[in-house]
């Protein structure tokens, strides 16, 4: 298990099960969680994307079908045409 105390990271990629984190902000960062013990203390959480794996998962499905939990729609990427002719 890796500890990271008093830090800030950046653009990171943690799975919580596998660190312990006190007093520490994640910024911008990719955290992934699959149910199981997560050890940390006064955490915070800037810009970070969470992402459910196994457990959690099934767990965060579970909510959003009981209606307790508001899923977001995913972000539709687009490209917009532009037409060529002059008129």
């Amino acid at each position: 298990m890796t500890k990271y105390e008093n830090k800030e990271l950046t653009k990171a990629v943690l799975v919580l099960e596998e660190c312990c984190l006190i007093n520490c902000t994640l910024k911008d960062s990719d955290v992934f969680y699959s149910g199981g013990d997560a050890d940390f203390q006064n955490l915070r959480f800037e810009n970070c994307r969470f992402h459910f794996r196994g457990p959690a998962q099934k767990t965060m499905q579970l909510l959003a079908n009981f209606g307790m939990l508001k899923m977001q729609p995913m972000p539709v990427s687009f490209q917009a045409a532009t037409d060529a002719k002059a008129n």
